[in-house]
C-alpha cells in the first residue's frame, strides 16, 4: 500500500538532457498516479485549500471526482472557477496557496493539488471536452484589454454570464505573459496555452490582435464610438526596471522581458526561425524571482554558462522553491549575497564583465526581509558577455495617460477596488499586474474574476 503521508512522485526529464532542450521538464501524472494521489485527500468539511486559492476552486470536489476516475466531471467543477486550469496546474505557486493550507500537510506532505489540476485539465484538452456556454447572449457588450491571465479570465467569466465580449490584444499572438514571458519548458505554447485560449473562444469571446489601446484606439472611443458598455483593463506590467548603474546601456545588456519575449514569442530557440538574439556564452541574470529563473534556464539551454546574481541569501529568494531546485539541477550557478555596481564595457560598446560587491544581511526593512549591507573591501569582477536584468516590471503608462479620469498611483499602477476591480472612471474596471505591479498568474486570474463580477453588478444595476 502507498504511503499516504508522501506525495505520489511526478516524473520529470533528466536534468542533463533537459538542460539542452526546450521540451517540458515535468511529465505530470498518468490516470493511475492521479487517482492514487487523489486518494490521499481527506475531503475536509471546512476546506482550507479553497480559502488559499485566489479563484476559489472547489478543490475537494474536483479531487473526489479524480479519485473515482470521473475526470470529465472533475474538469466541469474546476471550469466553474478557472478559465485556465492547464496553465495554473503548471505555473501556480501552490506551495504558498492551496497546498500551503492543506491539512494533510500537517503530518506529512500536502496533497499535490497543482499536479492533479494539471492532469484533469490536460485530460480535457486531449479529449476535447468543451466548457459549458450560455444558451443565449444578453445583448450587453464588454471590451477587455489584454489577453493575458486577467483578461482571459474576465472574458471567460463574462461570456458564461451571457455578455458579448471582445478582447483587444496589442501583440500579434494571444496569451500575454503566458506566451511571451514563461518559457516553453515550463508552459508549452501550442499544446497548452493555445488550446486553453480556444476554450475561451468556444464560450463566444471574440479576439482582435495588433490593437494597441492608447494608439490604435482609446478607452473613451471604445465606450463612446464603438458601443461598449464597460471595459476591463488587464494589460499587465510590461515596462522593465533597471538598476541605474554605469554601463547599463552597453550591447549585451537585456531586460528579462526582452530576452524572454525574443525566445518565447519570436522562437529564437528554434533554429528554423530567423529571430536575432545575442544569446551569450557567459551570462549573469540579476534578480532572484521566477522571471530570473526563467531567463537563466533559457540562457543555459541556448548554450551559456549562467550565473544568478542576487543580493540576499537563498532563504530570501522570491522564486518558487521548485524553480530554484530545477535551475540548480540543470547547472545554473548561484552567486548569492552579491550585488552589481558597474557593467564593464569594451572599446566597441559590448559587455566584457561586471563589478560586484559582497553583501551581508542586516536588520529587516519595510518588506520584513533583512536588508542587504555592503561588505567593505569585497569588490570583485566577473567576466561576462551578457547581462540580463530581472528586477521586476511596472505597467506601461500608455493606457492611463490616454484615458480621461483614470487615476494611477506613484508606481503608475491603475487605482482599482480589490473587491470588484472598479477604477476611478465609471464603467471601467481593471485587475492583475496593471493594478498590483508584477505578480503571479493566479492572482491576475483572481482579479479577472473580481472584475467580471464587478462589471456584471454594474451593468445589472444600470
Amino acid at each position: 500500500m502507498a504511503d499516504v503521508l508522501k506525495k505520489v512522485p511526478v516524473r520529470e526529464q533528466d536534468p542533463k538532457v533537459r538542460a539542452k532542450n526546450f521540451e517540458e521538464v515535468c511529465y505530470g501524472y498518468n490516470k493511475e498516479e492521479a487517482m492514487e494521489e487523489a486518494a490521499r485527500c481527506i475531503n475536509c468539511k471546512n476546506a482550507k485549500c479553497v480559502q488559499g486559492c485566489p479563484v476559489a476552486i472547489d478543490i475537494p470536489g474536483f479531487i473526489s471526482k479524480v479519485k473515482e476516475g470521473e475526470f470529465e466531471e472533475a474538469y466541469k467543477i474546476i471550469g466553474k472557477s478557472s478559465a485556465l486550469p492547464a496553465v495554473c496546474g503548471r505555473v501556480c505557486p501552490q506551495e504558498s496557496q492551496c497546498e500551503g493550507k492543506c491539512i494533510r500537510g500537517l503530518k506529512g506532505e500536502p496533497v499535490s493539488i497543482g499536479k492533479l489540476e494539471r492532469f484533469v485539465a490536460d485530460y480535457a484538452l486531449e479529449n476535447d471536452i468543451k466548457p459549458e456556454k450560455p444558451e443565449s447572449t444578453n445583448g450587453h457588450r464588454v471590451a477587455v484589454i489584454g489577453s493575458g491571465p486577467a483578461g482571459l479570465t474576465c472574458a471567460g467569466d463574462l461570456a458564461k454570464m451571457g455578455y458579448e465580449v471582445t478582447v483587444f490584444e496589442a501583440l500579434h499572438e494571444l496569451g500575454g505573459v503566458l506566451v511571451y514571458g514563461i518559457p516553453e519548458f515550463r508552459l508549452p505554447k501550442q499544446k497548452v496555452v493555445a488550446k486553453e485560449i480556444d476554450k475561451v473562444k468556444e464560450l463566444g469571446v471574440k479576439f482582435e490582435t495588433n490593437v494597441v489601446i492608447g494608439k490604435s484606439t482609446t478607452i473613451d472611443q471604445l465606450i463612446e464610438d464603438e458601443g461598449f458598455e464597460a471595459v476591463f483593463i488587464g494589460s499587465g506590467a510590461g515596462l522593465p526596471k533597471f538598476m541605474g548603474i554605469p554601463g547599463e546601456n552597453a550591447n549585451g545588456v537585456f531586460s528579462a522581458n526582452e530576452y524572454l519575449t525574443r525566445n518565447n514569442l519570436m522562437k529564437a530557440f528554434d533554429s528554423s526561425y530567423d529571430t536575432p538574439i545575442a544569446a551569450g556564452t557567459k551570462v549573469a541574470v540579476i534578480g532572484g524571482g521566477n522571471v530570473a529563473m526563467d531567463a537563466a534556464r533559457t540562457a543555459l539551454r541556448l548554450g551559456a554558462d549562467v550565473h544568478i546574481v542576487y543580493r540576499r541569501s537563498e532563504e530570501e529568494l522570491p522564486a518558487r522553491v521548485e524553480e530554484v531546485h530545477h535551475a540548480k539541477e540543470e547547472g545554473v550557478i548561484f552567486n548569492l549575497l552579491t550585488n552589481p555596481t558597474e557593467i564593464l564595457v569594451d572599446e566597441n560598446g559590448y559587455v566584457k564583465g561586471m563589478k560586484c560587491v559582497k553583501m551581508e544581511l542586516g536588520e529587516p526593512d519595510a518588506s520584513g526581509r533583512r536588508r542587504p549591507v555592503v561588505v567593505e573591501g569585497s569588490e570583485f569582477e566577473m567576466e561576462l558577455d551578457t547581462v540580463i536584468m530581472s528586477l521586476g516590471t511596472s505597467p506601461n503608462p500608455l493606457i492611463s495617460s490616454t484615458t480621461e479620469g483614470l487615476e494611477v498611483n506613484k508606481w503608475k499602477c491603475i487605482v482599482a477596488n480589490e473587491e470588484n476591480g472598479q477604477t476611478t472612471k465609471e464603467g471601467v474596471y481593471a485587475g492583475g499586474d496593471a493594478v498590483t505591479g508584477a505578480a503571479t498568474v493566479i492572482l491576475a486570474m483572481g482579479a479577472g474574476r473580481a472584475g467580471a463580477k464587478g462589471i456584471h453588478e454594474y451593468l445589472s444595476n444600470k
